[in-house]
């Protein structure tokens, strides 16, 4: 298999809030992962990992036990993928913090979403969290901590006195807290390295980043979904990142699930632009800038929103997506290796619209939800622009969600 991707680790995010998958149809679609140029995964429990003691609560009543999590790692071995945890540890906490156990450690009291760094017990909490997903990934590299999209941060109580009494800002707040966990976590594993989504530290300015004492600790990974990318901006982005001493950067583009919080069918075209831009942004980075790509795949866009794309419906996407970054771009042996390997006639006319078909594991999924969405969507619109809760209806549970995200 060709490979002139200068993206040499290539991660699949399973994103398991929403629709996780059997551990049955993951050793269906582990060997595909590989098959299509996947090397890694970046695994988001939320829910789904079998904390056990104070934090069991947190399980969805379909977690995963420990053996199904030893089973999910033993077949990514099998399939040469390495295995990457993901706990948020900052934002997107709703599904720990919707229990009234842990309501009191809300940044702001009516919304669930950020953590209060403010508070001895939230470190410990998310240092318990850390410890129990670390014990059953022993030979984990890297672990992502999240960190993103970190909503009303410095809006409580307690963000609001230290932001008076210190004469601090909201980026020193946001950086106290990140070296608190990265620090904490190192600690106990320090052959772990930690990840962070890197939308909170793109605006702040070089010397505070720089003289925080976070870079040496944890590694960026800058994301974005777009099908138009400003590519010098993140060739400068990554310039500032290294001056400022991160040891190692990462990219994250998007499969599915970024392009409507009730997206139905993936715009395939969409996701391929998005990642021949980051192509583009990789080789106008500083050499060896890039240590891999994540493709993110977002089930929902929050704990309380509503399923985008299945999983199953996103891989042709994903295969496209894959071959592209191997190939440096979608040429025709990518193309014919995306037909060969998910037993697709055809990929002319490509778009999310396209019919579906093929033989990988899934495809009668795609083949149903292609059929609902082009053959009973107005019926579908009908009945939901027929309630005057439509909004909330098409996109969110509940309304204690703060505003529309990609992850």
């Amino acid at each position: 298999m060709s490979d002139s991707s200068p993206f040499k680790m290539r991660l699949v995010h399973l994103d398991l809030k929403g629709a996780p998958p059997k551990v049955s149809y993951l050793s269906e679609i582990f060997p595909l992962f590989h098959a299509l140029g996947a090397n890694a995964l970046l695994i988001e429990y939320e829910d789904m990992f079998p904390y056990e003691g104070p934090l069991r609560l947190l399980r969805a009543k379909h977690a995963y036990s420990p053996s199904e999590i030893q089973e999910i790692l033993h077949l990514a071995r099998l399939n040469e993928l390495e295995v990457v945890p993901l706990v948020q540890t900052f934002g997107h906490m709703e599904f720990v913090l919707k229990h009234g156990a842990f309501a009191h450690l809300r940044e702001v009291a009516s919304f669930p979403n950020t953590l209060n760094p403010h508070e001895a017990e939230s470190l410990a909490l998310v240092g318990a969290m850390l410890g129990q997903v670390l014990e059953l990934h022993r030979d984990a590299r890297w672990l992502h901590i999240g960190c993103d999209e970190v909503y009303y941060l410095g809006e409580g109580e307690a963000s609001q006195r230290w932001l008076q009494q210190e004469q601090g800002s909201k980026a020193q707040l946001c950086l106290s807290h990140v070296k608190a966990v990265v620090s904490h976590l190192l600690a106990r594993h320090p052959a772990t390295r930690p990840l962070l989504w890197d939308d909170m530290l793109r605006d702040i300015p070089e010397d505070g980043l720089a003289g925080s004492g976070v870079p040496p600790l944890v590694e960026p990974v800058l994301w974005d979904y777009g099908a138009e990318l400003d590519v010098p901006g993140k060739a400068l982005l990554m310039e500032k990142y290294r001056r400022c001493g991160f040891p190692g950067l990462w990219a994250a583009s998007a499969f599915k699930g970024a392009t409507g919080a009730n997206q139905a069918l993936t715009p395939v075209d969409h996701h391929l632009r998005n990642h021949e831009q980051w192509l583009q942004a990789a080789r106008a980075a500083p050499p060896g800038a890039l240590r891999g790509i994540v493709l993110t795949g977002w089930q929902r866009y929050d704990h309380f929103a509503v399923l985008c794309e299945l999983l199953p419906v996103g891989i042709p996407s994903l295969a496209v997506c894959l071959q592209s970054l191997l190939h440096g771009g979608f040429s025709p042996e990518a193309k014919e290796r995306v037909q060969r390997v998910l037993g697709l006639p055809s990929l002319e006319g490509l778009s999310a619209m396209s019919e579906g078909g093929g033989t990988f594991p899934g495809s009668d999924i795609l083949a149903l939800v292609t059929q609902v969405s082009l053959h009973l969507r107005s019926t579908v619109d009908s009945l939901l622009d027929g309630n005057s809760t439509s909004s909330s209806t098409r996109s969110w549970y509940s309304t204690s969600s703060p505003r529309p995200s990609a992850s």
